[in-house]
């Protein structure tokens, strides 16, 4: 009778453990530590590098980590006239990934969005165009009558949108950036520099849909009647250096020829800006310059895959199965320098967590941490559903367990 009334407290027990959302518990989690040692990390020593921009202004960083590898007069607030479309281009991203908005919508363009003067795509008053195609124009030949209808849609006026681009760059740290129009056209005071463009076209370049724009060479942009407009990437590098798929040209006479580019080769994307430039020319040839010194002294190691599992699991109690994989949220790299020896080390944080629990739920932490710093910290989502044990479950397990002694 003592067997049977120990057997049944125990079924008892754990299935208690069932009864809650998944939970968090901080003093019951499992740290592992794995050591990976990159051969070339980054140094501080590698922003001195002299690379002879000619530009005002100009900024190279690994799009992964952020980190500098070249830099000159980085946070200099200067115009940078069309660059000023990246953060256009951001808030739309942001708006159809929010829902607000969709690449299928059509929009009806206003007469004052049809009469901006600059580099345009000569869009018809009244006319109805796909938020797809407006985006296009943006991207490939940097259309300012596009860009005010995207900002007449999205929240009913110039104004009101250059107030939310304003918000926006506050928030991802750009404290060296004032907007006063969507399209860059010279107005007081604008102003930027090149490490806030280099960060706002990294937000940029978080959203796929942006890649299939940024790599278009040549195109024709339909009109509602059936008129065609041949439009040409104003960024040249698109076609002529190896790995470009993205960027933002820019200039009027206060600003120069400013240009803001990313390109990629194997697991390393980088992302250089220069402003201020005297020629269309140089700023072409100053960004290939930083993109060639970046590939040819820098690599990303993978240290975790988005949406591979890892070898640890996560426990978990009251489940249908005791334990579940994780995977971490983003891809996880450490940038390597040639010549220098940097310890990496990653530090796994895993939860103890109580069923149910949903695929894509945080479960845990991965560290990463470079010469004892910490650089990174990704969250890691469990692999797949895991219900609550029943009963029955509860019963079956414990059975087990019990002819197991």
């Amino acid at each position: 009778m003592k067997r049977i009334g120990k057997f049944l407290l125990s079924v008892a027990l754990l299935c208690s453990l069932g009864g809650q959302k998944a939970t968090m518990e901080p003093s019951s989690s499992l740290k592992v530590e794995n050591v990976c040692t990159s051969v070339g990390s980054f140094s501080e020593e590698c922003v001195t590098v002299d690379l002879q921009v000619r530009g005002k202004s100009a900024y190279l960083m690994d799009f992964d980590t952020e980190t500098v590898m070249f830099s000159h007069n980085e946070e200099a607030r200067l115009p940078i006239a069309s660059m000023c479309k990246i953060m256009t281009l951001l808030l739309s991203m942001e708006a159809i990934d929010q829902g607000v908005l969709t690449m299928e919508e059509e929009i009806c363009v206003s007469e004052r969005a049809a009469s901006m003067g600059g580099s345009q795509v000569f869009l018809e008053t009244n006319g109805r165009y796909t938020v797809e195609n407006l985006l296009k124009s943006i991207v490939v030949c940097s259309a300012n009558d596009s860009c005010v209808a995207m900002a007449e849609r999205l929240a009913g006026s110039e104004e009101i949108f250059v107030d939310q681009m304003n918000e926006r760059a506050k928030a991802l740290g750009a404290s060296n950036t004032l907007f006063a129009n969507c399209t860059g056209l010279p107005k007081e005071p604008q102003y930027s520099c090149a490490k806030d463009v280099a960060i706002m076209l990294k937000n940029l370049l978080k959203h796929e849909d942006y890649y299939r724009f940024g790599k278009i060479w040549m195109d024709k942009f339909q009109h509602p009647e059936g008129r065609f407009t041949e439009i040409s990437n104003t960024n040249k590098l698109v076609r002529f250096y190896d790995g470009c798929d993205g960027g933002k040209t820019g200039f009027t006479g206060e600003a120069g020829f400013c240009l803001a580019a990313t390109a990629k080769r194997k697991d390393l994307r980088v992302i250089s800006v220069v402003i201020g430039e005297e020629t269309s020319a140089n700023r072409f040839e100053d960004v290939r310059t930083m993109f060639d010194y970046a590939f040819a002294n820098y690599s990303n190691q993978l240290i975790a895959e988005v949406g591979i599992p890892l070898e640890q699991c996560v426990s978990v109690f009251g489940g249908k199965q005791k334990s579940v994989a994780v995977y971490p949220m983003r891809s996880v790299f450490a940038l390597q320098q040639k010549g220098q020896d940097v310890s990496v080390k990653t530090e796994i944080i895993l939860e103890t967590v109580k069923a149910p629990i949903e695929k894509g739920e945080k479960v845990g932490e991965l560290l990463v941490f470079r010469n004892g710093i910490e650089v990174d910290r990704i969250p890691l989502l469990a692999a797949e559903d895991v219900k609550r044990a029943n009963f029955f479950d509860c019963l079956q397990e414990i059975a087990e367990n019990w002819n197991k002694r």
